[in-house]
């Protein structure tokens, strides 16, 4: 009969080498989903177990050895039977060699096998015993590993933990084959929400380009992209930031491309030999063997037409400050309005603008984002912020002269969002007004209600939404 080994062994039931183990080892120090699973874990061998799951999604050709440990045989069964699952070999395209989706699904199979193994528990009053009895052994077990005791006592204790380890595992395949439905829903879910918190990974992390997101998350340090998934998993506030980050952004990403198209349109033309620029007609004879030498000549001579792209040099020239209202009867538009200030952090980003976010009620808070990057520590600040408190419209506007005066531009966009009202005096608005005019800035102001009549004074543009969703919000997303 095989001898227990060690508790603090590093094993496995696949096919792991030393560079898995210690991989795992890494990824299982930056994840407190993990840790904490560890502690949670309804077996003695759970640790092991969750190194067993990262294995199988992280490896290219993960398999299930031969023989193994007596101890183990329970985390065997339930290998052998994830891996089976047809959802998990079809999720599996999703997660070798990723690092981020191998880590995030851990952490989830992790906890859908436990809750699982514990409703079991509940249900089956035998298989509650068998755990507990196995658990108390493994504690005992670890102390022996730690005290000297003679061989007859250690031995004596070896072979009643195997007996009880045999027997769990009779126990458990049995439960498997009986309770085989709710095994798979529970790994069906496992994968569901491995990909929701990925997905809510880009909308925060992404960019409004098509197609990015993977390519931005990898800016980010691993440690970082493991503890934001974990905060989306288990903070609700953040998941429901996350969503909507990825509406906005989706939105801007359009409006940025109308934006830019129309502007080519609109600008008229030039000459120059900006191949991307050319008129479609100058491209018609560049084509046609007639006219294809005289369209060369012109080129060479930069006397070919093209449109003036006005479009791009507005671009760049000043920061973008979102002052943000964040008064008491702003909490209910919160997660909206954290949603829609990460796709302007984005539009900032793409054009490499300086990011201002001034979150005011009756007193102010200010962030400043260099060219519009924001690290995974700033998400987790900014959702949990919220002022409260009553409304005041010059404490922002004030902060926002000197965001201005202090940036390398002269230019800015500044968008004020607010659902209140608040008297401003004639004195203030008359100087505002005035370094508005010198400083070569423009107010876009959202008002959700109606209450206009102090913003108007102080704003280039004004405009009634009901909240963010509103279209009317997607203005904000051309600037």
């Amino acid at each position: 009969m095989k001898r227990r080994k060690s508790h603090n062994a590093n094993r496995s039931v696949l096919n792991t080498d030393a560079f898995d183990k210690r991989r795992f080892r890494e990824i299982f120090e930056m994840s407190s989903g993990l840790q904490r699973l560890r502690g949670e874990g309804e077996l003695p061998m759970f640790e092991s177990l969750l190194a067993d799951i990262w294995a199988s999604l992280y490896k290219m050709k993960p398999e299930i050895t031969g023989q193994v440990d007596i101890d183990l045989e329970v985390n065997k069964s339930l290998m052998e039977r994830i891996m089976a699952e047809e959802s998990f070999v079809t999720f599996r395209s999703f997660t070798r060699l990723d690092d981020l989706s191998s880590a995030i699904g851990t952490v989830k199979f992790g906890e859908k096998t436990n809750q699982w193994l514990a409703e079991q528990k509940k249900d089956d009053e035998d298989l509650q015993k068998q755990l507990e009895g196995i658990l108390e052994m493994h504690r005992q077990l670890r102390r022996h590993d730690w005290q000297e005791e003679t061989r007859s006592e250690s031995h004596e204790t070896d072979e009643n933990f195997t007996e009880l380890m045999t027997k769990l595992d009779e126990k458990l395949q049995q439960i498997l084959r009986i309770n085989s439905e709710s095994f798979s829903q529970a790994m069906v879910q496992a994968i569901q929400e491995t990909k929701q918190v990925k997905d809510g990974l880009i909308s925060l992390l992404g960019g409004i380009r098509s197609g990015r997101g993977d390519g931005d998350l990898k800016k980010v340090p691993l440690r970082d992209q493991i503890s934001l998934a974990e905060k989306i998993a288990s903070n609700k506030k953040m998941k429901e930031i996350a969503e909507w980050a990825g509406r906005f952004k989706q939105v801007a990403r359009k409006k940025q491309k109308t934006k830019y198209n129309e502007a080519v349109n609109r600008s008229g033309v030039t000459i120059g030999t900006d191949i991307e620029r050319l008129l479609p007609i100058e491209l018609g004879l560049y084509t046609h063997p007639t006219t294809k030498n005289d369209f060369l000549r012109r080129f060479i001579e930069g006397q070919t037409m093209m449109y003036v792209q006005e479009g791009r040099e507005v671009l760049g020239k000043g920061p973008i400050i979102l002052c943000l209202d964040q008064s008491s009867s702003m909490r209910s538009h919160d997660t909206q309005a954290k949603g829609f200030t990460l796709a302007l952090m984005s539009i900032a980003r793409r054009q490499r603008r300086d990011f201002c976010l001034i979150l005011f009620s009756t007193h102010i808070q200010v962030f400043k984002y260099e060219k519009g990057k924001v690290k995974s520590s700033d998400l987790v600040n900014l959702a949990q912020i919220f002022l409260s408190g009553g409304t005041n419209f010059a404490l922002p506007l004030s902060r926002s002269l000197s965001v201005i005066n202090e940036s390398r531009f002269k230019e800015a966009d500044v968008i004020f969002v607010t659902d209140g009202e608040d008297e401003i005096n004639d004195s203030f608005l008359e100087e505002f007004n005035k370094k508005k005019k010198e400083k070569a800035f423009n107010v876009l102001s959202f008002i959700l209600g109606g209450h206009v009549n102090t913003v108007e004074l102080f704003s280039d543009k004004v405009v009634i939404m009901k909240d963010f969703e509103d279209e009317s919000s997607y203005a904000a997303f051309e600037i």
